[in-house]
């Protein structure tokens, strides 16, 4: 079989790339400018872009199955994603493995519904997996926060979070893209293995960084809004960033779920794991 593989220069992307290398699965990424240096050498590119539909049939031509990843600027996914997964269709794909986000099965305001709805409503196989937040946000999303004002400022107020190391979730991807009948028609929320408040995360980061001042400092929605506008993100994100972190609040992301250990095999990748394997991040 092979794969065409979408956002392959983000945190999971990445990472999926690197577990179909070890596996030997022929795969190609799609890419806007075609570009390697975020993939690896060797790695096959083909131009693919959401905005730009020309591109679609040619980067799933030959393809059996698609890894699909919203990139975080796209929100109006019914004219693009929708589109381009009726492109794959009639092109042969017979997997598509997307990469949704915890509770948007039933929440239309996430970008992610649509495409899950229309996944179901398609012929062509698919699995869903639905992660909670990724480890990974601490080293990318509230990094500068952390290195600059030795803080976490997100308006999750005391609300508790099952963080999921996105190198597990990308395992589980790759299972159901070479193994697709095992996955085929299922979805499955992942989370990590057990949930930490962020005054919690604070300490850990302190403890592990040896900084002792690292701190969590709730944001309330205006003020994350403007902190978010203020670094140049586009509306639209800033709109899905404060609708997730809000949820926190409410306890969206604080259950854990026995789907990860059970999928791996094996015990997930803890929050220390994650910050001990990646202090160079923050220092």
């Amino acid at each position: 079989m092979t794969i065409l593989v979408t956002g392959a220069s983000g945190n999971v992307g990445k990472e999926v790339v690197r577990q179909l290398q070890s596996r030997q699965v022929p795969f190609q990424v799609g890419d806007r400018k075609r570009a390697i240096e975020n993939t690896g050498a060797g790695v096959k590119t083909v131009r693919f872009d959401f905005l730009d539909p020309s591109t679609y049939a040619p980067a799933v031509a030959g393809c059996d199955a698609v890894f699909l990843l919203r990139p975080p600027a796209i929100a109006n996914t019914q004219q693009t994603l929708n589109v381009f997964l009726d492109v794959a269709q009639s092109q042969g794909v017979s997997q598509v493995v997307f990469i949704s986000v915890a509770g948007a099965g039933d929440n239309p305001l996430v970008p992610h519904h649509a495409v899950e709805r229309h996944l179901r409503a398609g012929s062509t196989g698919w699995t869903i997996l639905r992660p909670g937040f990724f480890a990974q946000n601490i080293g990318s999303a509230y990094r500068q926060d952390i290195v600059n004002d030795d803080r976490i400022f997100v308006p999750a107020g005391s609300g508790r979070v099952a963080f999921l190391d996105v190198r597990d979730l990308a395992e589980v991807a790759a299972n159901a893209l070479v193994d697709p009948a095992t996955y085929r028609g299922k979805t499955y929320t992942l989370t990590g293995i057990a949930a930490y408040s962020f005054v919690e995360v604070a300490s850990i980061l302190s403890q592990e960084l040896d900084r002792r001042t690292i701190r969590y400092q709730p944001a309330s929605i205006l003020a994350y809004c403007l902190h978010l506008f203020r670094r140049g993100m586009p509306p639209a994100q800033i709109l899905i960033q404060t609708i997730l972190h809000v949820g926190l609040r409410f306890g969206q992301a604080q259950a854990v779920t026995t789907s990860l250990p059970d999928l791996l095999g094996h015990q997930p990748r803890t929050l220390y794991d994650y910050i001990r394997d990646n202090v160079a991040l923050w220092l």
